[in-house]
């Protein structure tokens, strides 16, 4: 009776656990309806999103990061520093043009863009 109660013990305890291991957080559906509704609380940096990096960043066949992708941005972050980014929307990287298409926008602008899609 002992050896059934501790086969079913571990058979329950693996069950829960590979159903816990097989939650992956948010869906793609989840990020992007997410991505698709924030909008930065900044006048002035809303229009430049709106302009600009939400063409990309709300759309996951670009491959560009998804607006509010924590995981995504932090990876991102943790990788090249923010100011790496930063650099990487100066002088473009993959799809993203240099600048980002947003010719007027200066180094604290992108900054506080970085941020915003970061969520941070």
């Amino acid at each position: 009776m002992f050896r059934i109660k501790s086969v079913l013990i571990c058979l329950l305890s693996f069950s829960i656990l590979m159903i816990t291991a097989c939650d992956t957080g948010e869906s793609q559906k989840q990020k992007l309806s997410m991505a698709q509704n924030l909008v930065p609380h900044d006048q002035k940096i809303a229009e430049i999103y709106q302009r600009t990096c939400r063409n990309c960043h709300t759309v996951i066949a670009t491959g560009a990061p998804l607006v509010g992708d924590k995981s995504a941005w932090s990876e991102l972050i943790d990788q090249s520093g923010k100011s790496g980014l930063v650099d990487n929307v100066i002088n473009g990287k993959g799809g993203m043009p240099p600048f980002g298409l947003c010719m007027e926008c200066d180094m604290d602008d992108f900054s506080k863009l970085i941020d915003f899609m970061a969520q941070q």
